[in-house]
Formats: C-alpha cells, structure tokens, sequence
C-alpha cells in the first residue's frame, strides 16, 4: 500500500494530537490522583488531630490508632474478620482503626466522626455475616471502632446479674458465670468467638430461648456513648432508646458499651446427645414429625434439626440430619418425654450424655467431651472460610412430601446446610412489640440457610451465592409471607439496601419490615430520628430517620 505524503503527514499530525492528548489524560489523572491521595491524607490528618484534643490525656488514644501505612494494620483489621468473602483486596479498606481501650476513645471518635463527616464503624467480634462492622459497600471514607480491648465482666452471683462490655465474647461471659457458679447461666448464641455488642443488640438467640426468651429478654441495663459523645445509661437514655437498642441493633443509635444481663438458672445436671438419622433411616418422616412437635415439646428441651447433602456408602447423595439437643434435667427425663412426644426420632438412653451446663456449651459447639472448659476463653474461631447466611420463620408444618421436595434440592445444589431451630415455650409467651425482635407465638422455627466454601475469589463466590439464594427462592411456599420474616442478626443484604438518599425510610422498609414488622419498625425510625436526627449512625441495613 502506498500513502501520499499529505497523508503520512495528516497521520503523524493525528498521531502527534492522539499522543499529547494521552499524555495530558495522564497528567490529570495523577493530579488527580494526587489531589485525591493528599485530600484522603488531609482527612485522616485532621480527623487524628481532632481524636488527640477529645480524648482524656489520662487515657492517650494515640497507641490505638492504625492507618494503613502503619505495618500493623493488615493485622489488626483482619484479625476479627470471620468471613472471609470480606477479606479480599477489592474490599475498600478504612482509613483507620481504632482499637479503643477507654471510654473516652469511643466518645472522641463519635465527636470526630461526626465533625469530619466520616461513615463510621464498630466491631465487637466481627461475625458480621455481611461485613458492614468493617467495610462498605459506598465509597465514603469510614473508619472501625474495633472494640475488642472493651471486653470486661463483672459477675455478681448474690444479685444473679452481671455487667458485660461490649467486646466481650459469649464464650467468656459463660466462662466467667461458670467460674462462680455451677448452677446459672445465660441464653445467647452457641459460637464463643460471637461478641456481645453485635449479639445482645440484635436479639441473641440460643438453646435457652425456649426456657428463658432470648439475650435481649434477660438485659436490664446497657450504657450507651450517643450521638454528642455522652455516655448514658438506661435511666438517663429513657425507656424508647433502651428498647430499641434491646433487639433493633445497636449501631443504628450509637455504641452501646456494655449491657447489665440477668442470669438465669440452670440445673447441676442436664443431658445432651446429637444423633444422626439420614433418607434411608425414614427422614422424611422424622423431619416432618418434628415440625409438628419441636415447639410444643417440654420448656426445658431444645431440640435442633440440621441437614446436609452427603454421598452414601453406595456413592449416592443423600440427606444426613443430626439433631443437637439440649435438656436441663437428666437422661431418665429426657428420654421418658421423648419416647412419649417424639418417637420418631428414636432417642435411647444411650445416646444420651449428662454433664454440667458449661460442658454443654462446649458439647453443643461440636468440642471432643472432655475439651476444657478454658477453651471457651479463645478467641480464634474454630473455622475461617467464605460463607453465606439467610434466614426464614416457618409457622406451619411442613408435609412429608415437602421434605422430599426440599432433599431432592439440596443434592441438586453444592454445600447447602439448612438448620431448624424450634420456638414455643417462652418465645411464645413474650410480646411481639416488648422489644424490637417481633418474630414471637405463632412461629414453629426459624431457618438457618448456610453454604459455606474454601475456593478464594469472584468466581467462586457467585457460584455458591448463587446456590443459596436457588435454595432460598425453593423454599417459598414452606416459610412466611407478607412479610417473608428474617432474623436481623443473620444480616442480608439480599432482602435490602439502603443508600440513606431521599428515599431511605422506603428502601428502609424492605429489610425493616423483614427483620422486625411494621409497627416495631416504625417505633424504630421514630427513636431514630429523635436520638441521631442527621443520621450519623448508619450502614447499609440500619435504621433510617423519618426525614429521610
């Protein structure tokens, strides 16, 4: 091909144009980049600055800072990441941590944020299953109150309460009531690493809910740092603002620093066992019977049911149930109640194990028996992998041919676990509107969807987000509706988002009337809007002001 030389000229004056106009796209990106980086810099700078003039000078909040140029901070951010779907690279980072040891470091934050508009975050035991204690899913600048120094107890036996910061984790406030007695204990979640700030606050659910309700239930105090910095307590909050931060989850109205729990009884002796049943040993009408019988059984029985997909001897998928139980009482009893209500299930004595309650805790967390009882005080969780959490409340029985149709999806799917765990008792007794967890009387279970996975990275991830959310849309005609319920402390995003633009009490709605029905959810925004009226408590799921 041949070119005329006012072409090659044309085309070199073209190219000479494309070139400068590459180089000036360059320029302005790293200046604006630069800007960009200096401006994210002079944000941080200011905000530190302003943390050093808030806080005690007996209490220097200046160890407990970490930027992410501090050779520290990918160890400190990570530590309390539990689900590793938030682990990765592509997951905006804070422009700084806080690893508060006082008071006054969490008041000074709250000031600070709120002065240099930033989106602030706080993290007890990071078992967040979305991750909003320590990441975003906007692009604001935000930062992590980590409070996992905050972690004091105090057990008063005579008064049978005790005061349990924030930080704290429910395998040491167990520890902590064993080591002063044998015979109380205190129904929360059956994972020692969860802490109490996220647990309490969003409800606190466990194998004592049928005889004792839930955390929430048993708290008769909290202190709580609000929007200007001042710590309250419950006379001092009022009765709306301890309500709501009883069950409608804390962070949407401030750090809630420690809750004032009443304990609650428990035997010298209860028994446990965890028997396994699977398809050929009659499942389907084991699985079945149970949802007819599992709330009304005896007050002092909970007994769980949690399925998975497994391969036979034959190579063939099949179903595998186990069913953890609990009992405050002994064998005999359990046995002679079972035999009579459920069997079913086919329960000998043998199966059965009695022990003290705080061996129960670490029997019902899957430890050896014999594990001892100091293991509850680790804060390093059993497992670490990616996951996913939904939840369901199932109010009517569930037909044989239900089931089948539920196990014959679950063999289709990969990694789906699916754990019923019975209400009645005294779930059925407490008030839907006594706190902000509606999901009261008239509920057979609620449903734990669970896949988890080892695989890192996108592809993987959307595979098995996929799976779950397959199952979930098949379980449709088996759960509630109008609305489909969930449980506020199995957070997800799937049911709801919130931008917190003009319409953020509407997309509010979605997930709030979800999570805690229309009218506590209503109450909720009215407290909301009264305590933290510029919304600076916020995420992706909290609870939205009236103005919004």
């Amino acid at each position: 091909m041949h070119f005329k030389p006012c072409m090659i000229q044309n085309m070199a004056t073209k190219l000479f144009t494309f070139n400068m106009q590459i180089s000036i796209f360059t320029i302005l990106f790293l200046l604006l980049s630069t800007k960009s980086f200096a401006t994210s810099n002079s944000i941080t700078d200011n905000f530190i600055q302003c943390l050093n003039r808030r806080s005690n000078p007996s209490f220097p909040i200046n160890g407990t800072l970490y930027t992410p140029g501090n050779s520290s901070f990918p160890t400190v951010l990570q530590t309390y990441i539990r689900n590793l779907r938030f682990n990765e690279s592509t997951i905006r980072k804070p422009i700084l941590i806080i690893t508060a040891t006082h008071v006054s470091h969490i008041q000074a934050a709250v000031v600070c944020g709120k002065a240099n508009r930033l989106l602030m975050k706080t993290r007890s035991g990071g078992h967040d299953y979305e991750g909003l204690s320590y990441a975003t899913n906007t692009n604001e600048p935000f930062f992590v109150v980590d409070m996992f120094n905050i972690r004091s107890i105090n057990v008063n036996i005579d008064q049978e309460t005790a005061w349990v910061q924030a930080g704290a984790t429910l395998g040491e406030v167990y520890y902590r009531i064993a080591e002063k007695s044998n015979t109380h204990g205190f129904p929360a979640g059956v994972c020692p690493t969860v802490g109490v700030g996220g647990h309490f606050s969003g409800g606190g659910y466990g194998n004592l809910m049928r005889k004792y309700g839930l955390s929430v239930d048993n708290i008769v105090d909290a202190q709580l740092v609000d929007v200007n910095g001042k710590l309250l307590n419950r006379k001092t909050m009022g009765e709306d603002l301890f309500w709501a931060i009883t069950g409608g989850g804390g962070i949407s109205f401030g750090v809630v620093l420690a809750y004032k729990i009443k304990l609650v009884r428990v035997p010298q002796v209860v028994t446990v066992f965890n028997i396994e049943r699977t398809s050929e040993q009659n499942l389907t009408n084991i699985a079945h019977k149970w949802t007819q019988v599992a709330d009304k059984l005896d007050d002092d029985i909970f007994l769980r049911m949690r399925f998975s997909a497994m391969n036979n001897t034959n190579g063939e998928k099949t179903i595998r149930a186990v069913f953890p139980t609990l009992y405050l009482g002994n064998s005999t009893n359990l046995v002679t109640i079972l035999d009579r209500d459920f069997p079913e299930l086919g329960l000998q004595k043998s199966d059965c194990i009695e022990m003290s309650w705080i061996e129960s805790v670490l029997f019902y967390t899957d430890f050896p028996i014999g594990t001892p009882t100091t293991t509850l005080l680790s804060r390093t969780p059993q497992r670490l992998n990616p996951f996913k959490i939904k939840s369901d409340y199932v109010k009517k029985p569930i037909s044989k041919q239900g089931f089948e149709f539920i196990f014959e999806k679950m063999k289709e799917l990969e990694n789906q676990m699916l754990a019923f765990n019975p209400y009645g008792g005294r779930m059925g007794e407490i008030s839907e509107f006594a706190k902000p967890f509606p999901h009261r009387a008239g509920n057979i279970a609620k449903i734990q969807y669970e896949t988890n996975w080892d695989e890192l990275g996108v592809e993987a991830e959307t595979r098995f987000l996929n799976f779950t959310r397959i199952m979930y849309d098949y379980m449709t005609p088996f759960v509630s509706m109008n609305p489909r319920e969930a449980f506020l402390n199995y957070r997800d995003l799937d049911i709801g988002f919130n931008t917190h633009g003009k319409n953020a009490y509407v997309e509010g709605m979605v997930y709030g009337h979800k999570y805690f029905k229309e009218t506590n959810y209503k109450r909720l925004t009215r407290v909301k809007t009264r305590v933290d009226p510029d919304n600076f408590f916020r995420n992706e799921q909290s609870i939205p002001t009236l103005s919004s």
